[in-house]
């Protein structure tokens, strides 16, 4: 009905490549550039060292496990996640990086399994494999019918939205863009005449601009969504400028503001009626058994279900899926974890005015409060 409420997934870091490449049924070359590890495959023997054996080949639907029923029974209008990860090919190595991730286009199936609406790419991986690798990265997305945002042939390209129908007459617009303090090199953003992604600062000028773009694609009853790769991969604390930024954006008109880059969640902010995901932390990747930041617990993983009032984009509520990573896979979270998240969400979201409650059936829900 055209007065029920809108609902959006949110997910942080989908990282389909490297060691999860190797589990899937199309394996790319395992070399890497690194100077930990020249081979992805000693990833997968890492998680298994830690959690067990991991099926060689996996079914594409294997990295997302217990997620896809829950994603199916939440039936969200809009499926939205940050692919961090070039789907390549190409040897070209982007210079001065440490890690680089990139996974086989013949994988693309495993990313479909979870029927994302659109794929944002401004980050920090999607040129890993260069410019040729981003070109590939593009047309194996487009080939597979995946919308994305965020990363194009030219600056053009990059800045336009991703539209996604949503019933009733409704569109969700997501803009994509990606920050210096992600470990963005800027020379990475895209130009008239080069591609790259949609590089921006954390200044109000870049706000007023992403604000003028909203306008100028929006139409009645439209979404808007700005969904920001920024910020370092581990704490809690989110700088100034990026509250400044996300509440220049609201305050001009967009919606739900979804941050990712974190190798864990962050804080939640409701500000002006409107969502402010700081950090949506990481859900899929291949990061087990790599240890130094325990207490971060980023083997947890949540799935952010947002649900807005169709006429004004306001919020109604989130409702979060507690998951865990084990042997490259997702599967709920227990009782006990659930409560730690909860614990862990609602002291780092207080001091931002949300309180995180815990709901009758292991989720966890965030409301506006009363105004």
């Amino acid at each position: 009905m055209p007065g029920e409420p809108a609902t959006l997934f949110l997910s942080g870091d989908v990282m389909l490549g490297r060691g999860v490449d190797q589990i899937l049924p199309h394996p790319g070359d395992p070399t890497l550039p690194e100077i930990w590890l020249r081979d992805a495959r000693a990833y997968v023997e890492l998680a298994e060292a830690a959690n067990g054996p991991i099926p060689r080949p996996a079914d594409f639907s294997w990295p997302w496990g217990d997620a896809l029923p829950v994603l199916d029974e939440a039936a969200p209008d809009a499926r939205i996640v940050n692919l961090e990860t070039s789907v390549t090919q190409h040897d070209e190595i982007a210079p001065g990086k440490e890690v680089h991730y990139r996974m086989h286009p013949a994988n693309l199936p495993c990313l479909a399994a979870a029927r994302p609406d659109v794929c944002v790419l401004a980050n920090n991986h999607v040129l890993d494999y260069g410019r040729p690798g981003l070109e590939e990265t593009l047309d194996a997305l487009s080939a597979a019918g995946l919308r994305t945002a965020g990363a194009g042939r030219s600056s053009g390209e990059a800045r336009r939205p991703a539209i996604v129908p949503a019933g009733h007459g409704r569109r969700v617009l997501v803009f994509s863009l990606g920050m210096a303090s992600s470990g963005i090199p800027r020379s990475w953003a895209a130009t008239q005449d080069r591609s790259g992604i949609d590089f921006a600062a954390p200044s109000l000028t870049a706000a007023a601009d992403v604000a003028a773009r909203v306008r100028q694609a929006r139409q009645p009853g439209d979404i808007a969504v700005a969904s920001i790769h920024w910020g370092s991969n581990w704490g809690y604390d989110v700088p100034r400028d990026q509250i400044r930024f996300a509440h220049a954006l609201v305050d001009a008109g967009v919606d739900v503001v979804h941050g990712h880059s974190s190798h864990h969640p962050r804080p939640l902010e409701v500000y002006g009626g409107k969502l402010i995901a700081y950090g949506c932390g990481d859900l899929i990747d291949d990061y087990e058994g790599i240890g130094g930041y325990e207490q971060y617990r980023d083997d947890l993983r949540l799935l952010y279900f947002v649900s807005l009032d169709p006429e004004t984009g306001r919020l109604q509520d989130v409702r979060i899926t507690p998951m865990q990573a084990r042997r490259m896979r997702l599967r709920h979270a227990s009782p006990e974890d659930a409560r730690w998240l909860h614990g862990v969400l609602d002291r780092i979201s207080h001091r931002f005015g949300s309180r995180v409650e815990s709901g009758p059936d292991g989720s966890l829900v965030v409301r506006p409060s009363r105004e």
